[in-house]
């Protein structure tokens, strides 16, 4: 038999090479002239592939690029530290390597402070930002023990559900509403044991890197941001989804083009439980950015 491959549902792929010479694996999805391209930036360990939901309601209303950052999917491990600023430079490059006009950057959890980061000093081409369930300094739980307690617990046993296989048999609610091919690259590189290798790298800094964003909050100008809250609270607890969302609801707040959302049918998952909600927020500033 023959014939052409079918495309896969997340785009084209191809890679990117960072100003140190690393590669990042990358996929793009193309849309009309015009309008901002939307560059979707994960959460905390987490792959290209939890995005898909979100980037096929977006399907062919704007160019979409996603990728996997150094030690994640199918991206090379980084052999210096994941810091908060090394990320940022990174996703700078993925930008500069795309090349677009404008853009619209979306950042889930850990995500949010990277999309922040990279936008400080380069807002002229930024459309704009949507901060779904993202990690924020303002919110005071990340800096107290018994978080510090549950990130060592956690750094002991993520490891040990790798190897065993029993952290790809956690992904299948994950997996649910993606399109087969995303859900089955979701399967076997979230997760994996290189995925929990990246994931703690990038872990290590977080405390410190949160800290350094509040003595030196990255300055976004006057670019629109939205910000996603889950509501529901899923094993945060009810004060600990009260104290994030207040943090949200305080980034949001800060300037006249800001906006907080309720995802009211989420917890933390938003773009896999409601990527129709963030995929909306996401066009109307794609929309508003137009040219």
């Amino acid at each position: 038999m023959t014939g052409t491959a079918a495309a896969h549902s997340q785009g084209e792929p191809g890679h990117v090479r960072t100003r140190d010479g690393r590669t990042v694996f990358v996929q793009r999805t193309a849309g009309p002239p015009g309008v901002p391209t939307v560059v979707l930036e994960a959460g905390m360990g987490a792959t290209r592939s939890s995005w898909a939901a979100v980037q096929g309601a977006i399907a062919g209303r704007a160019p979409v690029v996603v990728y996997d950052r150094s030690g994640l999917g199918r991206s090379a491990p980084d052999p210096g530290p994941r810091i908060l600023h090394r990320l940022a430079m990174d996703l700078n490059d993925v930008l500069d390597h795309v090349g677009a006009d404008r853009y619209v950057l979306a950042g889930h959890s850990w995500g949010g402070p990277i999309v922040r980061v990279a936008t400080a000093g380069r807002t002229e081409r930024v459309a704009g930002l949507v901060l779904v369930d993202p990690t924020d300094e303002g919110c005071e739980l990340y800096f107290g023990r018994a978080l510090a307690v549950q990130e060592r617990i956690t750094a002991a046993l993520l490891p040990v559900l790798a190897r065993t296989g029993l952290l790809r048999w956690s992904t299948a609610p994950m997996r649910r509403g993606l399109p087969a091919d995303a859900a089955a690259d979701l399967r076997t590189e979230w997760l994996s044991p290189a995925g929990v290798a990246g994931h703690l790298a990038e872990a290590a800094s977080t405390v410190h890197d949160l800290r350094g964003l509040q003595a030196d909050p990255p300055d976004t100008g006057t670019v629109p941001v939205t910000v996603i809250s889950g509501a529901e609270t899923s094993g945060l607890g009810r004060r600990s989804r009260a104290a994030l969302n207040a943090a949200h609801a305080g980034r949001a707040g800060l300037g006249p083009e800001r906006r907080h959302v309720l995802a009211l049918r989420s917890g933390h998952l938003v773009p896999l439980t409601e990527p129709d909600l963030v995929a909306g927020e996401i066009l109307r500033l794609v929309e508003s950015g137009r040219q």
